[in-house]
């Protein structure tokens, strides 16, 4: 699963969730969505996030090699069945490509960060990095 920026005539106004795999979509987060829990300006869909984002863990730990979730943030960390399934691909023994928010203060995010290859991503490095990963990954 991914999250990317919804954005409207030049502005930020939210947060989409994918399945990489199938493509399915959902909204994560906006700045018009009425209910769910209050994050900064945004208000978070649990059940967008849970029925596309958790899905697709799930799905990936039953049927593919690579695990990608991204990522583990203040938004996602809400939910309380992405959690568990984090947990359940850090237990998986899968190649995992996790990102984590850098101020996500969450056991779960912890353990991300102690438990797997760490690669800080800047600006200035992002695409070097491709590279790198690819071979910690076992693809180059």
């Amino acid at each position: 699963m991914i999250t990317e920026e919804v954005r409207k005539c030049g502005g930020r106004v939210g947060f989409s969730v994918i399945d990489l795999a199938t493509g399915e979509e959902g909204i994560l987060a906006h700045l018009h969505r009425g209910g769910g829990p209050l994050l900064g300006r945004y208000r978070v869909n649990l059940d967008d996030l849970e029925r596309v984002g958790v899905a697709a863990i799930r799905r990936a730990l039953a049927e593919k090699e690579l695990v990608v979730i991204d990522e583990v943030a203040p938004m996602e960390l809400l939910s309380p069945a992405f959690v568990p399934a984090v947990e359940e691909a850090l237990a998986s023994g899968k190649a995992l490509l996790i990102s984590t928010h850098a101020n996500a203060d969450h056991p779960v995010a912890h353990r991300v960060r102690q438990e797997l290859t760490l690669f800080r991503v800047r600006l200035s490095n992002r695409d070097l990095l491709v590279e790198e990963i690819a071979r910690a990954l076992g693809a180059a």
